[in-house]
């Protein structure tokens, strides 16, 4: 059986063309498979239309979690009530093909690799939207433990072991392409050109991009802590410099005038000092987070 895995967050007006366009994929080549759509909170009439596509093919199942608890946590959720042998993850939005499951499907088939994953030679997206992305992904890949592919996101397929190894991380802040790249295995991948929605808005918004970003970046990088310690450190150095200068002065004579570079001093010392403070901060929240021990999702139905 091949498992697909499907976030859907208000999704209304793509539901019937997921339904269509994921279940011809599919049958184009297996007829052993299960379409899992995690319907993240909704608030709109995706779960209802998701529920008439059930009804129409019962092989598209309906995963419903208790409110919205974000698409990494829906992802987790769809995984983790996956039955395939071979399992894929795909975007609710369209703008990964699910005609190219078939090419992954063939590569794991041949064991040439045990996940493989698509990266996007373009994009058809905002220009300021292609910019930010490609920052993040150049960043992450030079401060992360882990050497990440470029262009890359949640569009994938996996075999079992790799998939059993990847649900084992059981960390609350998630990013599952940077997990899926720790667990190893042998990782390939397929190109594609990234379309643009046809219609509906991205619910993956500025400040929810930002706030996977820096998931991601302190979850596998512990370089701004490092920034911190280096910054100190040489904050030490030229303050005893300044030290010594200001007792020479004392010394010979030279009377000390104005305060305008005192006050610099002192501002410039307590922005560091609170930026460093907030740095500390996201490690010792996501710290918090992980000994609440709180569940990743919370399922209120399964439509099977």
């Amino acid at each position: 059986m091949i498992s697909l895995v499907i976030p859907v967050y208000n999704e209304e007006e793509l539901i019937e063309k997921l339904f269509e366009r994921t279940i011809r994929a599919m049958t184009s080549f297996t007829d052993d498979f299960e379409i899992i759509c995690v319907d993240d909170g909704s608030t709109d009439h995706s779960l209802q239309k998701l529920i008439a596509c059930h009804q129409i093919d019962k092989r598209f199942k309906i995963l419903i979690l208790s409110r919205n608890f974000g698409h990494q946590a829906a992802y987790t959720a769809g995984l983790s009530h996956a039955r395939g042998e071979y399992v894929a993850m795909m975007d609710g939005d369209l703008q990964d093909p699910p005609e190219l499951l078939r090419e992954m499907h063939q590569k794991l088939r041949d064991r040439e690799f045990d996940v493989v994953y698509g990266k996007r030679t373009g994009r058809k997206e905002s220009f300021l939207k292609r910019q930010l992305i490609k920052s993040f992904h150049y960043v992450f890949k030079r401060l992360s433990r882990i050497d990440q592919a470029d262009n890359v996101g949640n569009f994938s397929m996996m075999n079992r072991q790799a998939l059993q190894a990847l649900l084992a991380m059981g960390e609350k802040n998630r990013y599952l392409p940077g997990i899926r790249f720790f667990i190893g295995f042998r990782q390939g991948f397929v190109e594609y050109n990234r379309d643009d929605r046809d219609s509906g808005t991205a619910k993956m918004n500025f400040k929810k991009l930002l706030a996977l970003a820096f998931d991601a970046i302190f979850s596998f990088s512990n370089l701004p802590i490092k920034v911190c310690l280096y910054t100190g450190l040489a904050g030490i150095v030229v303050f005893f410099l300044a030290g010594v200068y200001v007792i020479i002065d004392k010394l010979t004579g030279h009377a000390l005038y104005g305060w305008s570079s005192t006050v610099l001093s002192i501002y410039f010392l307590g922005s560091v000092q609170l930026v460093f403070m907030g740095i500390l901060g996201e490690y010792v929240f996501r710290i918090y987070r992980e000994t609440q021990n709180r569940p990743v999702f919370i399922v209120r139905d399964f439509l099977d």
